[in-house]
């Protein structure tokens, strides 16, 4: 008891000095962005996150690996929202600290600072999305690595379809800075995909580890693909849920 009350005491200092990090990056990057609207935009998500996990990290808290993955991501978010994503100087930086060109050394023609935050998006987030699945839908098995990265997947998808939605909605250049396509007519798809390749990235490593670490990792994916119930829904559940309630 003594035992789960300091490692419940560890996870809250930890919550605690993460989102006391987040605050003050959060606060200083507030001031004087590149475009005060568009960071506006790319904030209302962040701050529904905020609100979420304010909310039930008592009923659900996340581990200290998800925590920091999850802060990780929102973290790189704001420099992009500071900056605008398509903005983010860090050719310059990379100039500056490194004396190297970051664009000439990966052989990019465009700020790629969003595609890389999309990318991880995937590699960051699915395995929160894992913890999720597990703690409350119960997956076992092969379903516990292939549910969060179709979760990622369709979350990108709809993540794409917002900001198109929005750069219709405000248009003008706020628009097309919300939208950040700098001229690619395939962005969106490419955002998509590499959010998924992320994904999957993250799972295979989070499979290969419980593969070598858990001793019934083979039988508990084969059991995963074995049908649980042997009756067939659709027309057959709906008769007996009519069955079932002009019996009582």
């Amino acid at each position: 008891m003594q035992q789960e009350e300091e490692c419940c005491y560890a996870h809250n200092r930890y919550l605690l000095l993460l989102s006391v990090l987040f605050g003050v990056e959060f606060i200083f990057l507030a001031f004087a962005p590149c475009d005060r609207h568009d960071w506006l935009l790319e904030n209302v998500l962040v701050l529904l996150a905020v609100l979420f996990f304010a909310t039930t990290f008592r009923t659900f808290p996340l581990s200290r690996i998800s925590l920091t993955l999850i802060f990780l991501f929102l973290y790189l978010h704001e420099v992009g929202a500071h900056y605008t994503y398509a903005e983010v100087p860090y050719e310059a930086w990379g100039q500056s600290l490194f004396g190297i060109s970051l664009n000439g050394l990966f052989g990019w023609e465009r700020n790629n600072f969003d595609r890389v935050v999309h990318f991880l998006y995937g590699l960051l987030l699915a395995y929160p999305l894992r913890e999720f699945f597990l703690r409350v839908v119960d997956v076992k098995g092969f379903w516990g690595y292939f549910f969060p990265l179709l979760v990622t997947m369709a979350s990108s998808m709809l993540y794409e379809l917002v900001e198109w939605g929005a750069a219709v909605y405000f248009g003008g250049d706020l628009g097309m800075a919300y939208l950040g396509t700098q001229g690619d007519a395939w962005d969106a798809h490419k955002d998509m995909l590499f959010a998924t390749i992320g994904a999957l990235i993250a799972m295979v490593i989070t499979a290969a580890i419980n593969a070598t670490l858990q001793k019934d990792f083979v039988r508990e994916w084969v059991h995963s693909f074995r049908v649980k119930h042997k009756h067939p829904l659709g027309e057959n559940a709906l008769m007996r849920l009519w069955r079932q309630r002009h019996n009582k």
